[in-house]
């Protein structure tokens, strides 16, 4: 029998740092790395912030050519080669999932490391989408040492994967 997800998470900044936090999971407090900008409640795009508010958790994405389906409640879509997400405010698909064409230069979601296996899409910046408010903000694998993000939050892949089994679509992400 599957556990109740949880109605809400919380992430917030380390003392002291910039750019390390906690995103707090019922009794867990999981480190993560947050946007090289810190958090900010005026997010543009490109500005690297991981952006201050409430979100909903919308879907995983993952590489199922590299691991088997995670547990969790969350809608689930498989990464595919030619899977991106739109970051330019001038494109009417802004801040959308879009099929890449080769040589784009869009934010591609099969890269060849493992930060895009498992991404968590939350609502920022959807309802209504407002062109260079920010895109592609993501809950996603972290890089070695917790390097900071653009604007995403990261955790490891062990601590994520907890995560997914926790989560649904209607748990609410709160960052500041």
């Amino acid at each position: 029998m599957r556990k109740k997800a949880l109605g809400r998470i919380v992430v917030r900044r380390k003392a002291a740092s910039l750019t390390r936090g906690w995103l707090l999971a019922g009794p867990h407090a999981l480190p993560v790395a947050l946007g090289r900008g810190g958090i900010k409640a005026n997010k543009r795009e490109g500005d690297g912030a991981t952006p201050r508010g409430a979100f909903r958790l919308k879907r995983l994405w993952w590489r199922a050519e590299r691991h088997p389906r995670p547990r969790t409640l969350l809608p689930v879509r498989r990464i595919q080669p030619d899977d991106g997400w739109c970051e330019n405010p001038a494109d009417r698909r802004y801040n959308r999932p879009i099929k890449l064409a080769p040589g784009s230069n869009a934010d591609r979601l099969a890269r060849k490391d493992a930060l895009y296996d498992f991404i968590i899409e939350i609502d920022h910046n959807m309802r209504p989408r407002v062109a260079g408010r920010g895109s592609a903000v993501f809950i996603h694998i972290a890089r070695d040492g917790f390097a900071p993000t653009a604007g995403c939050v990261a955790l490891t892949a062990s601590a994520l994967g907890r995560l997914l089994e926790r989560v649904g679509p209607r748990t609410k992400i709160v960052i500041g």
